[in-house]
């Protein structure tokens, strides 16, 4: 006896103009073709969201400053501006390494927003994330955190939202007494954090006679962290060829140990003995740029020592995103 054929299902209708709404992951795809969301539109929606854009801080003016904010700095400000400027009732506009509670952002009483670049992060892009909050900040309700969400993996970046002429000049602080617009105000909570955040602080300064450099303090030695917006491939030669040269210290008793990656740039690390603090560490520093300059510009082979030398940058790298 013959099988019966099942009848063949209708073809569905394909939506061709407009985008495609999100739905649950299990519903059926808006686009009529039939499947789930999450084996149709939803799939390719999720590879973005998930997807790590390398470079998040790319094409913004600091971009080195961006990525010491977010990785190394414990405390300090940036005054923002928008690209159109910003609303009648929001009177600035300010990034800062963190918040309390961790919270992603925050609009005090008077309007005024900050937001926090050290946060946990709904997608891969790191940049359309924070200009999530920054939308919601600017709009939410005077004298309120703003909360943790999930941004459009369609929505603006930073890039889209801020002045590209704008200045990024961090002001570094001792402490985060800038979370307050009036300490007589401040919860027990927030209180709490503050202490906590200020005892647990590194103390830090930023260079200012080099780029993106930041002098820190430890309990045993100091250390200088600089951000380079060189390509790495590059950057790890140079390095090489000033360490097989002698040159890649900054004086006596200290030592180019090693570097870091973070968010696509290079971050070399000296040691520095505990006596050499920020303001002696800018001559040598700028001095080193100048060596660095001319190491970069150099199109010759690397020698066997300069391979080495970096072989053994390469191999003391960290990753830190």
């Amino acid at each position: 006896m013959a099988k019966k054929r099942r009848p063949r299902s209708q073809p569905q209708p394909q939506l061709v103009d407009g985008e495609i709404p999100v739905v649950g992951a299990r519903e059926p795809c808006p686009c009529g073709s039939g499947r789930r969301y999450k084996a149709c539109h939803g799939r390719a929606a999720a590879q973005a969201a998930t997807e790590l854009v390398r470079r998040p801080f790319e094409g913004l003016p600091g971009e080195c400053d961006w990525v010491a904010l977010r990785e190394l700095v414990p405390a300090a400000t940036v005054p923002l501006t928008l690209r159109d400027g910003l609303p009648a009732d929001v009177p600035s506009l300010t990034l800062a390494t963190v918040l309390p509670m961790a919270w992603p952002a925050l609009r005090r009483s008077d309007g005024a927003v900050l937001l926090a670049v050290q946060n946990d992060t709904a997608t891969g892009d790191l940049s359309r994330d924070l200009a999530d909050v920054l939308t919601r900040a600017l709009t939410a309700t005077p004298g309120a955190p703003v909360p943790s969400g999930r941004g459009d993996v369609a929505g603006p970046r930073l890039q889209d939202l801020l002045d590209p002429e704008a200045p990024f000049v961090p002001e570094v602080h001792e402490g985060f007494e800038f979370w307050l617009d009036d300490a007589s105000q401040a919860t027990g909570e927030v209180t709490a954090s503050l202490e906590r955040a200020n005892a647990a602080a590194t103390p830090t300064v930023r260079l200012s006679g080099v780029t993106a450099a930041y002098w820190c303090e430890t309990p045993e030695k100091n250390h200088l962290r600089w951000v380079m917006p060189h390509a790495e491939e590059e950057l790890l030669d140079a390095l090489a060829r000033l360490h097989a040269a002698g040159a890649s210290s900054l004086g006596d008793d200290t030592r180019l140990v090693g570097s870091f990656r973070a968010h696509g740039l290079t971050v070399p690390v000296w040691d520095l003995p505990s006596a050499m603090g920020a303001e002696e560490c800018e001559k040598p520093a700028a001095a080193f740029g100048e060596r660095l300059t001319e190491a970069l510009a150099a199109t010759t082979p690397l020698t066997a020592e300069e391979r080495s030398a970096r072989s053994g940058l390469t191999n003391r790298q960290i990753t830190l995103n």
